[in-house]
């Protein structure tokens, strides 16, 4: 059987758990991986691209668990009455290659795209940061104030977007977590005095929402709308204020704010960071720059999670996914003997 949790299943275990607890719980297994970082087969995931949006499967292993999680991302589906982005997973032993574990990811990718910010921020945000600037108030907005006041204390937030129902709503949402919110009249209003700004928006387009005269000394810059050739947020003299780093350079060369940059362009692999192979912020002046497009093994980490959190509760159902006859060798007799002939 194959242990399975669904959305209702994944929604009642965060609402009884609480997000920011989860999220804290996922940095944890996300610092642990990116540590044996070598020990993983990695290659960039594999897309499709349509004019509508991109469909890809990022798959991964450690060689005792494989892992894989189908992701969409389809810019206009909001207006439309959908989702912009939908996600699932899977977790398979490599011994026999049967699935085990089986989630809906929608929540879940919000969730560890926020857990894989944070734990990358308490290596790189200057020391004592308080106050995020945030450019973008879409479906992971929420989670990422969660995750940076779980990782760095952040208490202030400073919110732009050119939706001001979107602005509207994630202060209604996060009103009741003691946030102090302002809701920004721009780019340059938000960041305004910020220790750490995210960027995070929906249009698969070469925008630019973040020009360098508005960073100062000592930011920290979480770029994590970058998900698919021909998309970036920031303009690219940010990329030469300061160290950029990133998780996996061939994917990241593809999708990332630094596809704007000559093929050798130098950056840092983060868990390289984590290993002391390489050095993270080294001063108070620094600028860094967190490159993110989402890499396979953030959503092998998820899925290690949840499934290690929702053992023994009532959070998942065993399914019956994988067709097992009793003789390995006789998968027709499931069927033959139920079938008419003649």
């Amino acid at each position: 059987m194959t242990r399975f949790v669904d959305v209702r299943n994944m929604v009642r275990w965060v609402a009884s758990t609480g997000p920011e607890p989860i999220i804290a719980g996922i940095m944890e297994y996300l610092e642990a991986d990116f540590r044996r970082w070598e020990s993983f087969d990695k290659s960039p995931r594999v897309a499709s691209h349509t004019p509508f949006g991109v469909i890809e499967l990022m798959p991964t292993s450690d060689h005792e668990t494989y892992g894989f999680k189908y992701v969409n991302g389809h810019p206009s589906n909001p207006s439309r009455g959908f989702q912009t982005v939908t996600a699932f997973g899977v977790l398979a032993d490599v011994h026999n290659g049967y699935p085990t574990f089986l989630t809906e990811m929608t929540v879940l990718t919000a969730l560890r795209t926020a857990a894989t910010s944070g734990m990358v921020a308490r290596k790189l945000a200057r020391p004592g940061s308080s106050v995020m600037a945030m450019i973008g108030s879409g479906s992971q907005s929420e989670f990422q104030a969660l995750a940076f006041r779980s990782a760095l204390g952040i208490t202030t937030l400073r919110m732009w977007d050119t939706d001001p129902a979107a602005m509207d709503k994630f202060r209604r949402n996060m009103a009741p977590y003691g946030f102090d919110i302002t809701l920004a009249t721009s780019a340059a209003d938000a960041v305004a005095g910020a220790d750490v700004i995210t960027t995070c928006t929906a249009d698969k387009a070469n925008a630019t929402i973040l020009t360098a005269d508005l960073i100062r000394p000592g930011v920290h810059v979480n770029a994590i709308g970058g998900d698919c050739p021909g998309k970036t947020e920031l303009d690219a003299r940010i990329l030469e204020l300061g160290e950029v780093f990133v998780e996996f350079p061939e994917q990241t060369r593809i999708e990332g704010e630094i596809q704007q940059m000559p093929a050798d362009f130098a950056v840092t692999e983060f868990w390289q960071v984590l290993t002391g192979r390489a050095a993270g912020r080294t001063s108070p002046e620094q600028v860094t720059i967190f490159d993110s497009v989402g890499f396979a093994i953030e959503d092998f980490s998820a899925l290690r999670y949840v499934r290690d959190a929702v053992a023994g509760t009532d959070f998942y159902e065993d399914i019956d996914l994988v067709a097992n006859p009793e003789d390995p060798k006789d998968l027709f007799g499931l069927v033959g003997a139920l079938s008419p002939v003649g």
